[in-house]
């Protein structure tokens, strides 16, 4: 999967206008409803997609001007943002999910290209400023996912799935304590390593399943485990 942000923003589009048709079949009743996220209702998802649009549109903008612009003004306003606007009615969800997105668009519209290349922080750490269209894109499908309305990791991408696949393992390699795994893709050769490899289990399955299961969003039951066994437990990833 490419890492161009002004390629990425095509898939972005794409997956704002997925979220946006699963949002737009969704009443007051099913937007009280809870989500995949603990404590979070749909309304809490969709409010939080929204506030991360806008978080990446400051710090797309601190890439742009130089001047240091945080992602959110604190964790504490942040939760507060999305607490206000859970409860919503669909119209007014649907109409923030719309100008948010298209802020983020314009945000990246306005970027010249040297500024790309520029190091901002975030909440995760100092990012290079092309990665955060890859952010949003992750945003956009993992959270989708969260909103229980039957969207299943087989919906993603494939691309997309191999790219966070890819990403989550990367990650997980570098933490302590993570469970040796071998994760393989079905119909290819090509394998993640996690830990040592001596005594790690391969876990096999599509792509996006296997990447669900590895971000804890996703049961793993389309997957295998040889020697015969359970999944590993990874820990949580974000």
């Amino acid at each position: 999967m490419t890492t161009d942000p002004l390629l990425l923003i095509g898939e972005v589009h794409d997956a704002t206008s997925r979220l946006l048709r699963t949002a737009a079949a969704l009443d007051e009743a099913e937007l009280a409803a809870a989500s995949l996220l603990p404590g979070w209702t749909r309304g809490h998802v969709l409010a939080h997609v929204a506030r991360n649009a806008d978080g990446f549109v400051n710090l797309l903008t601190a890439a742009r001007t130089g001047e240091p612009r945080p992602m959110y003004a604190s964790a504490a306003a942040r939760a507060a943002d999305i607490e206000a606007g859970a409860a919503r009615p669909p119209a007014a969800h649907l109409d923030d999910l719309r100008r948010s997105a298209d802020r983020f668009a314009e945000a990246v519209a306005a970027m010249p290209a040297a500024a790309w290349a520029a190091t901002i922080d975030t909440p995760r750490g100092p990012r290079v400023a092309a990665l955060l269209v890859w952010g949003r894109l992750r945003e956009l499908e993992v959270h989708h996912l969260d909103l229980a309305t039957g969207h299943r990791p087989a919906a993603w991408p494939e691309a997309f799935a191999h790219r966070l696949l890819h990403e989550v393992a990367s990650d997980l390699a570098d933490r302590p304590g993570v469970p040796p795994m071998v994760l393989r893709f079905d119909g290819s050769r090509h394998e993640l390593v996690i830990g040592g490899r001596s005594e790690a289990p391969v876990v096999a399955g599509p792509a996006p399943d296997l990447a669900a299961w590895l971000i804890g969003r996703g049961d793993g039951g389309p997957l295998t485990v040889t020697p015969d066994g359970t999944l590993p437990n990874p820990p949580e990833w974000m």
